[in-house]
């Protein structure tokens, strides 16, 4: 009987220390809309800035209409490389992929490491 009661209090601290991890959520919204982004609009390109790289303004999606977005400067991270923000076609619709940071470029050359030659040189593809 004690046996039982010290598996069952066992069980039940085990539980309750599974619960008060911190759980990783993964939530990717699509945005879609039925007409196509308008052409991009021209913006000059500000003189490069030590550990950032530019991002030039693009159409996002407010509501069911496109807004245009201003570039901004965005802090680099080694190891990664930038994919920026895109319309894609689908389906008669178009769908909106916001911007995000890839891992797997060391040498910042814009070649994933798995599909480069020499994935620690910045000069060589």
């Amino acid at each position: 009987m004690k046996l039982r009661k010290l598996l069952i209090a066992g069980m039940c601290v085990a539980s309750l220390g599974g619960a008060a991890l911190p759980m990783v959520a993964n939530a990717q919204v699509s945005v879609y809309l039925n007409s196509a982004p308008p052409p991009p609009r021209f913006e000059a390109v500000p003189a490069a800035r030590r550990g950032y790289i530019w991002v030039p303004g693009y159409w996002t999606a407010r509501g069911r209409r496109h807004v245009w977005q201003n570039g901004h400067w965005e802090r680099s991270r080694a190891g990664y490389n930038y994919v920026q923000p895109n319309w894609v076609q689908r389906d008669n619709r178009w769908e909106f992929n916001r911007g995000r940071w890839n891992r797997g470029d060391r040498d910042r050359d814009g070649v994933p490491n798995n599909r480069d030659r020499a994935p620690n040189n910045p000069y060589r593809q």
